[in-house]
Protein backbone atom coordinates (compact mmCIF):
# COMPACT_ATOMS: atom_id res chain seq x y z
CA UNK A 1 0.00 0.00 0.00
CA UNK A 2 0.93 3.73 -1.07
CA UNK A 3 1.61 6.44 0.96
CA UNK A 4 -0.40 9.55 0.82
CA UNK A 5 2.43 11.56 1.30
CA UNK A 6 3.61 10.32 -2.37
CA UNK A 7 0.31 12.21 -3.70
CA UNK A 8 -0.29 16.06 -3.58
CA UNK A 9 -3.90 17.46 -4.07
CA UNK A 10 -3.99 18.55 -7.93
CA UNK A 11 -6.71 20.97 -9.70
CA UNK A 12 -8.29 19.50 -12.51
CA UNK A 13 -10.84 21.19 -14.60
CA UNK A 14 -14.77 19.21 -15.43
CA UNK A 15 -15.27 17.96 -19.33
CA UNK A 16 -18.99 19.06 -18.27
CA UNK A 17 -19.12 22.50 -16.55
CA UNK A 18 -15.67 23.57 -16.89
CA UNK A 19 -14.84 24.57 -14.02
CA UNK A 20 -12.05 23.63 -11.67
CA UNK A 21 -12.15 20.50 -8.51
CA UNK A 22 -9.74 19.43 -6.30
CA UNK A 23 -8.30 15.72 -6.75
CA UNK A 24 -7.21 14.84 -3.45
CA UNK A 25 -4.35 12.92 -2.63
CA UNK A 26 -6.68 10.70 -0.59
CA UNK A 27 -8.48 10.19 -3.78
CA UNK A 28 -5.66 9.68 -5.83
CA UNK A 29 -4.59 7.28 -3.59
CA UNK A 30 -8.03 5.56 -4.11
CA UNK A 31 -7.25 5.34 -8.07
CA UNK A 32 -3.55 3.92 -7.72
CA UNK A 33 -4.96 1.18 -5.24
CA UNK A 34 -7.09 0.22 -7.60
CA UNK A 35 -5.03 0.33 -10.23
CA UNK A 36 -6.89 3.08 -11.93
CA UNK A 37 -5.21 4.30 -14.66
CA UNK A 38 -7.31 8.17 -15.56
CA UNK A 39 -7.77 10.94 -13.97
CA UNK A 40 -11.19 12.02 -13.22
CA UNK A 41 -12.93 13.90 -16.03
CA UNK A 42 -15.87 15.39 -13.51
CA UNK A 43 -16.22 16.72 -11.13
CA UNK A 44 -18.49 15.23 -7.76
CA UNK A 45 -21.24 17.35 -8.42
CA UNK A 46 -21.72 16.10 -12.65
CA UNK A 47 -20.25 12.92 -11.91
CA UNK A 48 -23.19 12.15 -9.44
CA UNK A 49 -25.70 14.25 -12.15
CA UNK A 50 -24.41 11.92 -14.68
CA UNK A 51 -24.92 8.32 -12.59
CA UNK A 52 -28.53 9.47 -11.91
CA UNK A 53 -29.23 10.05 -15.42
CA UNK A 54 -27.83 6.62 -16.22
CA UNK A 55 -29.10 4.93 -13.59
CA UNK A 56 -32.99 6.77 -13.62
CA UNK A 57 -33.20 7.81 -17.32
CA UNK A 58 -36.19 10.01 -17.70
CA UNK A 59 -38.23 9.76 -21.20
CA UNK A 60 -39.33 12.87 -22.12
CA UNK A 61 -43.44 12.62 -21.98
CA UNK A 62 -44.64 13.58 -25.59
CA UNK A 63 -48.53 15.16 -25.73
CA UNK A 64 -49.64 14.38 -29.46
CA UNK A 65 -53.42 15.75 -31.05
CA UNK A 66 -54.61 13.26 -32.64
CA UNK A 67 -58.26 12.25 -34.25
CA UNK A 68 -60.09 9.13 -33.02
CA UNK A 69 -59.92 6.49 -35.43
CA UNK A 70 -63.13 4.96 -34.08
CA UNK A 71 -65.64 8.37 -32.94
CA UNK A 72 -63.64 10.90 -34.70
CA UNK A 73 -63.43 13.10 -31.61
CA UNK A 74 -59.74 14.83 -31.12
CA UNK A 75 -57.70 13.95 -28.21
CA UNK A 76 -54.42 13.87 -27.02
CA UNK A 77 -51.81 10.80 -26.89
CA UNK A 78 -49.10 10.20 -24.69
CA UNK A 79 -46.76 8.89 -28.04
CA UNK A 80 -46.33 9.52 -31.09
CA UNK A 81 -48.60 7.73 -33.56
CA UNK A 82 -47.37 5.21 -36.03
CA UNK A 83 -48.73 6.31 -40.01
CA UNK A 84 -51.17 3.39 -41.00
CA UNK A 85 -51.89 2.38 -37.09
CA UNK A 86 -55.51 3.42 -35.36
CA UNK A 87 -55.66 5.98 -32.39
CA UNK A 88 -58.40 5.93 -30.30
CA UNK A 89 -59.54 8.38 -27.64
CA UNK A 90 -59.84 6.99 -24.16
CA UNK A 91 -63.54 6.31 -23.80
CA UNK A 92 -62.91 4.36 -27.56
CA UNK A 93 -59.78 2.78 -26.01
CA UNK A 94 -61.55 1.63 -23.16
CA UNK A 95 -64.58 0.00 -25.00
CA UNK A 96 -62.01 -1.52 -27.10
CA UNK A 97 -59.98 -3.06 -24.49
CA UNK A 98 -63.33 -4.57 -22.51
CA UNK A 99 -64.66 -5.69 -25.42
CA UNK A 100 -61.00 -7.85 -25.66
CA UNK A 101 -61.39 -9.65 -22.23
Amino acid sequence: MREAMEYRDKTLVCVECHQPFVWTAGEQLFYADKNFKNEPKRCKECKAKRNSRLNHPQRERIETTATCSQCGKETTVPFKPTQGRPVYCKECFQQRKAAVI
